[in-house]
């Protein structure tokens, strides 16, 4: 396979990776939506909602890497574009003994602080407190294992071997949901749950520690030298602090409401969000294609980097603006199908607001993608603590007033300022990328607009009639703003994708 820059930000190679991105997550997925009412109906409503602030926790360990994962795929994409693979053993053994230790570290102090943040911060009912303790401490223990997996994904990425990566990836996440359905079947208990995330977790490290070895001779003990993680934590720090912040506003809705309010608001607040936050899937596949290929290339081929701005967002957006506007529009009766009348009425209207704050979520990983290739995750990191500084009151606020679709309305708000201001800067970080963002604003705007509208519309006609317009109108900005190699391009994919799928 050839890796000069050239090649690997070609358009074959971007739409590879993001076609395994995509099936990788989308496949568990869908096997996750299907088993969510039997965990539900397995926990109950304030076991559930106890589940998911369990499941936020791990999110919150993805910070723990350092940023050394995302660092990882940067320097070595600028290694393999250049022709340079001497001392890439050492790198990611380095790498990786400085992440198991640190996160091995935060996984002791925080066994002791899961006590006081359940008995002590959270409303839990005393019939809970020393299930909940248990079952979030099992949990804890994963964060070496989490921290270990981003940074092989990294290497992985990096090589671009993202089909080998999906294809043992899927049957574990596939265990990742199916896992603790069994187990609670034979023990009806949170622990018994973790454990099984825990084994996945545990199958998810060996499986890409196999794929990895061969891509990178050298990895072992002796290898190790901690002056090569230093450049790696300079850059990822930034990269940490601004994914800690990135977690702590995406989670932070969570336990603000379960301090304010109940357990059970909890599980109608986080159900709806983490049903937008699939929607991840998406975006990550575009960005994880997309970070590799923009740092090989972004130094040498400014045109193409642009290309791969331009083409990424209206990728993302044109997945995502369909299923939004089925969201929007149809909250409450999907709802209702998916987990019963209880959870449509107290979060069908928590799904509509969020639904049009996922759309921009969605969007602004093309911008992140071109901010890390260049270098600049410091201005995203500051950029994340002062809408920290702003929204987190702003959450509470409306919390207390308006209750759980506060909550959400603050969420969409952030969602849609955090694109902007992602997409202002990009063009200022990559002066070349400045047109393009330009371009991008008037779809980008547009589809926002028309989503909030349909969201505020009293019939699922009158929504759908807005959402209708509002999916013409994209299509036919984004149309215009395609150069025109890449109209042509499209146009050939849409009167015969089997030709193109041949290729």
């Amino acid at each position: 396979m050839t890796d000069d820059a050239a090649s690997r930000a070609g358009g074959r190679r971007l739409v590879s990776g993001v076609a395994w991105n995509a099936l990788g997550r989308g496949l568990p997925l869908l096997l996750a939506l299907a088993l969510t009412p039997v965990l539900v109906s397995q926990l109950g409503i304030e076991r559930w909602g106890l589940f998911t602030l369990a499941l936020a926790l791990v999110g919150v360990f993805g910070m723990l890497d350092l940023g050394v994962g995302p660092a990882l795929t940067r320097a070595l994409s600028e290694r393999i574009g250049a022709g340079e693979k001497e001392g890439e053993g050492a790198l990611v053994a380095s790498a990786l003994a400085a992440l198991i230790a640190s996160s091995a570290v935060f996984a002791a102090f925080a066994w002791w602080g899961v006590g006081p943040l359940v008995r002590h911060v959270l409303n839990v009912p005393d019939a809970l407190v020393a299930e909940a303790v248990a079952a979030m401490r099992v949990l804890v223990a994963a964060a070496p294992l989490v921290v270990a997996n981003a940074a092989l994904w990294g290497v992985l990425a990096a090589h671009q071997r993202f089909r080998a990566a999906n294809l043992v990836t899927i049957p574990v996440s596939i265990f990742y949901y199916l896992g603790p359905v069994l187990a609670l079947m034979a023990w009806n208990s949170l622990v018994s749950a973790m454990l099984a995330l825990v084994a996945c977790r545990l199958a998810n490290t060996i499986s890409y520690a196999w794929l990895v070895r061969p891509l990178v001779p050298g990895i072992r003990f002796g290898a190790i030298r901690p002056a090569l993680v230093v450049p790696l934590l300079r850059f990822g720090g930034w990269m940490t602090f601004s994914s800690a912040l990135t977690q702590a506003l995406l989670y932070a809705d969570r336990f603000i409401i379960g301090a304010l309010l109940t357990l059970s608001a909890v599980a109608f607040y986080a159900t709806p969000l983490d049903l937008v936050l699939r929607f991840w899937i998406l975006p990550v596949a575009v960005a994880q294609a997309l970070l590799p290929a923009l740092a090989s290339s972004f130094r040498t081929m400014k045109a193409e980097t642009v290309a791969l701005l331009r083409r990424g967002t209206l990728l993302i957006t044109a997945i995502v603006l369909p299923a939004a506007i089925i969201l929007v529009t149809f909250a409450r009766p999907l709802l209702h199908l998916w987990l019963g009348p209880a959870f449509a009425e107290g979060g069908g209207d928590v799904l509509r607001i969020l639904g049009v704050g996922i759309l921009f979520n969605c969007a602004a990983f093309a911008a992140t993608s071109l901010i890390e290739a260049v270098g600049r995750p410091d201005l995203t990191a500051r950029f994340s603590l002062a809408q920290a500084v702003v929204f987190v009151p702003l959450s509470a606020l409306l919390v207390t007033t308006v209750g759980i679709e506060g909550a959400a309305i603050a969420w969409t708000l952030r969602a849609a300022l955090d694109c902007a201001g992602r997409f202002t800067l990009a063009a200022r970080v990559y002066p070349e990328a400045a047109e393009a963002v330009r371009a991008l604003a008037l779809p980008l705007g547009l589809s926002g607009a028309g989503l909030a509208l349909a969201a505020a519309l009293p019939t699922i006609t009158a929504a759908l009639a807005v959402g209708a317009v509002t999916a013409g109108g994209f299509a036919v900005l984004g149309w215009r703003g395609l150069p025109a190699e890449d109209r042509a391009a499209l146009a050939l994919a849409l009167r015969s994708p089997a030709s193109v799928l041949r290729r």
